[in-house]
Formats: structure tokens, C-alpha cells, sequence
């Protein structure tokens, strides 16, 4: 059994457009290939989890106008790889996650990347969700499977000349 208090707690967000199509953001600074994820950040001490979503898809998107959809169930976890230095570790083994899933209600010139201090995306596009897990580096794949499968649902199906890339 995972003991969650040696992990982090974090929220990520899946914020689907009306056609099902996932917001995906290229991480800033980060060379290709594994350089897209969804936004993702730490909970406040007494922070409620929907909340937390909010704020870090506000701060890392500039996105406010979204309604709830879902949530995972549980903590999803994931451990640090070596080459994460402790100065990013802070004393953790890795992060543990609720995921959250809102539609996006406002128009795209809503999206902001530096909308709160040092941006964590340079660009973004929309995407499909069952793309994400072979666009994010390797050591958080496994996580981005189970948030593709709970969410799968919600998403539109990739088509298949996007499968075959």
C-alpha cells in the first residue's frame, strides 16, 4: 500500500472543448519529444481540491469560464524520477493527484500563458486525450493512462490518421 503522505498533493485538470477535443499546453523551456501535459499544480494546506483545479487552470491557462464535468476517484500517484533534483523534490518521494475534467465556456482568446507569475506553457492547441499519454514525459505516462480512461467518456475519439503518427 502507497503511503500517500510521502507524496505531494497535487490537482490536474483535463479542460475538454465543447467538441471533446483536451487543451493540451507545451511545457515552457522543455525539449521535444515529451513536452505537452495537461495543468497540473500543488494544493494550499486546507485548499478544497475543485478549487485548487480552478486556480491552477487560471494561474497556468488564464481559463476561468469552464464547468465542472468529473473527477477521478482517489489519488492517483507517481513517483520522481532521479533526475528530478531535491531542490524540486522538497523532501518528497512524488506527487499524489485528484484529476478534474471541465468543459471550457469562454471564447480562446480567454487563454492567457502568462496570466500568473513565471508561464509553465509557451503554446498550446487542442488535442485529443487519448494522444496525451504518449506526449508527456515517460515517468508520469502511467497516471496520464488512468486520467485518459476516466475520462475517456467525455472526450472525443481520435481519429485514426492521428493514431497511426
Amino acid at each position: 500500500m502507497t503511503d500517500l503522505s510521502l507524496y505531494r498533493p497535487n490537482v490536474g485538470v483535463v479542460l475538454f472543448h465543447p467538441d471533446g477535443r483536451a487543451w493540451l499546453g507545451r511545457r515552457a523551456g522543455t525539449p521535444p519529444p515529451h513536452n505537452w501535459q495537461f495543468p497540473q499544480g500543488g494544493v494550499d494546506d486546507g485548499e478544497d481540491l475543485e478549487a485548487a483545479a480552478r486556480r491552477e487552470l487560471a494561474e497556468e491557462t488564464g481559463a476561468t469560464r469552464v464547468t465542472y464535468l468529473a473527477r477521478t476517484d482517489g489519488w492517483l500517484t507517481y513517483d520522481f524520477p532521479p533526475l528530478v533534483g531535491e531542490a524540486l523534490r522538497r523532501g518528497w518521494k512524488g506527487q499524489r493527484q485528484v484529476w478534474f475534467a471541465f468543459r471550457f465556456d469562454g471564447s480562446e482568446d480567454e487563454f492567457d500563458l502568462a496570466a500568473h507569475h513565471q508561464p509553465e506553457f509557451d503554446e498550446w492547441r487542442w488535442g485529443y486525450l487519448a494522444e496525451a499519454p504518449g506526449l508527456i514525459v515517460p515517468f508520469k505516462r502511467p497516471t496520464y493512462e488512468q486520467v485518459a480512461q476516466a475520462f475517456a467518456p467525455l472526450a472525443a475519439p481520435m481519429p485514426a490518421n492521428k493514431r497511426d503518427n
